[in-house]
């Protein structure tokens, strides 16, 4: 699995011209799943990336997580996180997960947001979303399970 993380003033996330999800600071988390990823990637990814101390602290250092700031999340399917751009000028996208795995490891990372304590605001798998983000930093990490296992 794939995410890229960026610290947000606010984001919010439209379908049709209807806002879905809206989040004040915290994390606007993108995420990308492949064909191979299970229950074990989805989990490492959550705890990775709700864990993540990348809020200031008083002297100003990195050093807070979102629990510390009381801080949202907010999720957004992405699949095109495994576009392959090497060839031509069209990504291919054959490396991201069939649908019916990618929907229901979009859910499980949900539920394991949920579960940490971070009740997650979201988009709608497979939708055309509008995705708004104040990015404050700007703070934007990429996670890949292939590097974190």
């Amino acid at each position: 699995m794939r995410a890229v993380v960026t610290r947000v003033a606010s984001a919010s996330v439209s379908i049709d011209g209807e806002t879905v999800g809206k989040i004040g600071r915290g994390f606007l988390i993108l995420l990308g799943v492949g064909p191979e990823d299970g229950e074990a990637q989805c989990r490492r990814l959550a705890e990775k990336a709700l864990g993540l101390r990348v809020f200031s602290d008083e002297q100003g250092k990195m050093n807070l997580g979102l629990e510390q700031i009381g801080g949202e999340v907010l999720v957004v399917s992405q699949f095109t996180l495994y576009g392959n751009c090497r060839k031509g000028r069209r990504p291919s996208f054959v490396a991201a997960a069939p649908p019916e795995l990618g929907n229901a490891m979009y859910e499980r990372f949900l539920e394991l947001c949920r579960e940490m304590g971070f009740a997650p605001q979201h988009g709608r798998f497979g939708a055309d979303m509008q995705v708004e983000s104040v990015n404050d930093g700007p703070v934007t990490l990429w996670l890949d399970t292939d590097e974190l296992m």
